[in-house]
């Protein structure tokens, strides 16, 4: 689980808040990978999610002034900005729908040490990038922020504007439909962790 804001981060973000650059390149240089991950899985294409990205965090720049804790991680805010930025992508690139996780550079699902990954790894990260790409874009979102950026139930529903309820039921649906396509691949790692997609534990 991503852990939230210590009282440190909340100052950065709070001298942020108030004009301060420096805080706020800190706090870019703590998100940025993440938000490029995220952004890059959803769009496919290096360039595009680098270019994104970086709209992400002009506009966060431009807008920090306004912001406002709410009792969630300065990231869920970041989150979405960064899904707004994807919806607009898409919008301003219709003709292009094509694009799809199928085409997503395998730098978004690397794991750790990846030169060293086995074969059987690199193909099972394959599928699943595959079976993830096939999923309604809500889905693919709670996916993304619950298991490739290890995000809590409350930061997911915070970055995702929707209560804890419906992220449970929708990660709930999105699993069923990744066990149909991933069949004997139920597990997997990303990056340096060991994600089993395991609706077990939700009250449902």
């Amino acid at each position: 689980m991503m852990n939230g804001e210590n009282d440190n981060e909340r100052s950065v973000v709070q001298r942020a808040v108030k004009g301060d650059s420096s805080a706020f390149g800190a706090l870019y240089d703590r998100y940025q990978p993440m938000i490029y991950r995220f952004v890059l899985i959803k769009v496919g294409r290096r360039e595009e999610a680098e270019d994104i990205t970086h709209q992400v965090f002009l506009s966060a720049w431009q807008n920090v002034a306004g912001y406002r804790h709410r009792g969630h991680p300065f990231s869920s805010w970041l989150y979405q900005i960064a899904r707004n930025q994807v919806i607009d992508h898409y919008r301003e690139h219709a003709r292009r729908h094509d694009v799809s996780i199928d085409k997503t550079d395998p730098e978004a699902f690397a794991v750790a040490g990846d030169h060293e990954a086995s074969l059987g790894t690199k193909l099972a990260l394959e599928k699943v990038r595959s079976a993830v790409g096939r999923l309604k874009p809500d889905y693919q979102d709670v996916i993304i922020l619950r298991f490739v950026e290890d995000m809590s139930l409350k930061e997911t529903a915070a970055a995702l504007r929707k209560t804890e309820g419906a992220i449970k039921l929708a990660q709930h649906r999105a699993i069923r439909e990744l066990k149909r396509a991933l069949g004997d691949e139920p597990s997997i790692s990303f990056d340096s962790l060991t994600v089993s997609f395991d609706d077990s534990d939700e009250d449902l």
